[in-house]
């Protein structure tokens, strides 16, 4: 057994091997305080056969007894990952992708299991250490040491791993992932943050990242194992130069055309066309016909831009394609938009609703309510292709993700604004940074329905291309030069900050002063898609749809709570079904009314502030007679509240019996003469 350990932040950070697990290829425990988790890593001997990409598979799970707790539901045990453990998932698989070497292609797979939880960190950047010291010391040919660590900014001061309820507080929430001297990774959100606090917060984070590097070096130098040697490529030498020369000068054309589609049609030809020519002297030729076409795209592609600053649709290298906004499009939906950027298109559109269509999410850090949700959605038709609709992919989930932490902090408190809000962005076209599209939809979506966000949010992506230390930033990549490029690097953000940032790369590293060039070279585009976006709408509508639900809200003393709710809930019943609304209490005493019909909900107000409204000295009511005395008439001045108007005080004149002056059911006017001790209220009629 193997362990060492380190400082960071506010707690010792740990590293084990050799304990458990000793039949996975690699494992590491990592510890932080007293959240530990388990990463193991497993690979198959033999490369896949028919597929030309690493098949990396990156699994994290946060068992419930992490947190002394037992799931919820009928069979009591952990099911399918929820959305948390998906983006974290995603977070570790992004940081380590880019570091295997190119080519390789037996199938790994890395499990992350949380253990133990403080309850007080959240354990994504963990699992990024833990798998990179898995795969440093195991076999697989992955050398290059990385690490990360959550970066916060609390009341101008830089947080180096803050807690949960640190980061309630926190301008900053950014995880950066990297090597010694780069960064590989980002994923943040921000409230309003300039780019140079950004890039402060990343600078601050690569000496601590340099600082583990140095124990996960020393773990491998204690337990690591010797590395195998790649074999069998995808496509060996013979056969590139045979379907190379076959295919000539076709790749030049084809990058010719400024379509994407015309691009795909032409390049799905040549690989039919030369496959055809090859098949007798080859086996299953077409998938290596397709992935030197490819290959050789990639590269002229990338010459052109580095050499003659080209691009595929003839833009220059900061040009953003044509921008269209649109509102107000679905008459039945409370807000919508239609955000259309070159072949990229976003329907966004938003729905509110009560306090009763919350969001409720029971994890290993407590039961709690989300009153904002933002989801995406991408259908095959949105890229011309073909394929079966199913539930959210990881994909999905994670650029709904980045939407949702990009207008989350523009929208308005609860106080302000009682509503559950969700914005679905769907996805009508695609060619190119679809997640940015769906946050400038959203936002436009969010000011037609009404909701009173702080300020317009637009996102923009920014790529890369580098070669032999030259590099070219690209504003506004299509979904090709994504793919062929180093580098998608998206912002988001107001005309006064940003509030959400990722980073993914396909090399090795990228150094902090090209990301800084490249946060202005976003800010630029940023500003310049909500000028369009402006001209749209540029502040919230001051009224909701007809069709939004109606809600007040209000407080209530809680000693009155009782009152409003009634033996055995009696009175609140007979408001419910009286005025058609939906009524929560909570224990604080905040009362939510909704309804679809204003007057209604206007009404259970009264009636709810009527039952808890006391009855005031020398005020004027109008009562009903509720009950007859001898001696005198009990009249109701509140719902539920009867004072006594003594026959001495029913008349100017002497009144011999009660019954000469009013009757049951009269409505009379009546002054609050005094309350005494015992809470009894003795009125005077006034004629």
């Amino acid at each position: 057994m193997h362990s060492v350990s380190l400082r960071v932040g506010e707690k010792q950070l740990s590293l084990e091997t050799g304990r458990v697990a000793k039949q996975a290829a690699a494992e590491c425990t990592v510890s932080y305080g007293d959240t530990i988790l388990l990463v193991a890593v497993s690979y198959k001997p033999d490369p896949s056969e028919g597929i030309d990409f690493l098949p990396l598979t990156v699994d994290y799970r946060e068992l419930s007894f992490a947190a002394g707790k037992i799931p919820g539901g009928f069979f009591k045990r952990e099911s399918r990952p929820s959305e948390s453990e998906i983006l974290i998932s995603r977070l570790i698989d992004r940081s380590l992708r880019p570091l295997f070497p190119k080519g390789f292609r037996n199938e790994v797979q890395i499990i992350t299991n949380l253990l133990s939880s403080d309850v007080e960190h959240e354990p994504d950047a963990f699992g990024i250490i833990g798998a990179a010291t898995a795969l440093l010391m195991s076999e697989l040919p992955f050398a290059t040491a990385i690490a990360a660590v959550k970066v916060g900014m609390i009341d101008g001061q830089y947080v180096i791993n803050p807690t949960l309820a640190q980061q309630t507080d926190s301008k900053l929430d950014v995880i950066v992932a990297g090597t010694r001297d780069s960064v590989v990774m980002i994923e943040g959100g921000a409230k309003e943050a300039s780019e140079e606090e950004i890039i402060k917060a990343i600078q601050l984070a690569q000496p601590e990242i340099s600082r583990i590097i140095d124990i996960e070096e020393e773990m491998v130098k204690n337990a690591g194992r010797e590395k195998i040697t790649m074999t069998n490529p995808f496509v060996v030498d013979a056969l590139y130069g045979d379907i190379k020369d076959a295919i000539g000068d076709s790749i030049s054309q084809i990058l010719q055309l400024k379509d994407k589609k015309a691009r795909e049609d032409s390049a799905y030809q040549l690989i039919k066309t030369v496959a055809e020519k090859l098949m007798d002297k080859y086996d299953d030729v077409e998938p290596k016909v397709k992935y030197v076409v490819d290959d050789l795209m990639r590269s002229e592609m990338r010459e052109r831009v580095i050499r003659e600053n080209k691009r595929l649709d003839g833009r220059g290298l900061e040009d953003i394609r044509p921008v269209s906004c649109e509102i107000g499009l679905l008459p039945r939906t409370h807000g919508s938009a239609l955000f259309t950027r070159g072949q990229t298109q976003s329907l966004a559109v938003t729905t509110l609703g009560t306090a009763s269509d919350e969001q409720r999410i029971d994890d290993i850090y407590g039961e709690e309510s989300k009153s904002f949700m933002l989801h995406y959605n991408f259908p095959p038709f949105s890229t011309g292709d073909v394929r079966p609709m199913r539930g959210p992919g990881r994909r999905e989930i994670g650029h709904g993700a980045l939407a949702e932490r990009a207008i989350s902090p523009v929208l308005p408190k609860e106080t302000e604004f009682p509503y559950t809000v969700r914005v679905v962005s769907n996805i009508l076209e695609s060619n190119g940074s679809s997640s940015m599209a769906s946050v400038c939809g959203s936002s436009l979506a969010l000011m037609d329905a009404g909701v009173p966000i702080k300020a317009p949010v637009s996102g923009i992506s920014v790529g890369l291309v580098t070669e032999n230390g030259q590099y070219v930033l690209l504003t506004d990549i299509l979904g090709t030069e994504d793919h062929y490029g180093d580098m998608d690097f998206k912002v988001a953000g107001t005309a006064d900050g940003v509030t959400a940032i990722q980073l993914d790369l396909k090399i090795q590293g990228l150094p902090v002063d090209v990301l800084a060039e490249a946060m202005q070279t976003a800010r630029t585009a940023r500003l310049e898609i909500l000028k369009v976006m402006n001209s749209t709408i540029s502040t919230p509508r001051s009224q909701l749809s007809k069709y939004a639900p109606k809600i007040v809200v209000f407080s209530i003393a809680k000693e009155k709570i009782g009152e409003v709710i009634g033996p055995g809930g009696k009175v609140i019943r007979k408001i419910i079904a009286d005025n058609d609304v939906e009524i929560d209490i909570d224990d604080d005493g905040k009362v939510t009314i909704a309804g679809e019909d204003r007057h209604n909900v206007e009404k259970a107000q009264e009636t709810v502030q009527s039952i808890v409204q006391e009855a005031e000295v020398g005020k004027l009511y109008v009562g009903k007679v509720k009950r007859i005395m001898t001696f005198g008439a009990f009249v109701e001045i509140l719902p539920g509240k009867e004072g006594l108007v003594h026959i001495s005080k029913l008349s100017r004149q002497r009144v011999k019996r009660v019954e000469d002056v009013v009757k049951i059911g009269d409505e009379i006017v009546v002054k609050v003469a005094n309350i005494d001790d015992q809470g009894r209220i003795n009125l005077i009629r006034k004629e």
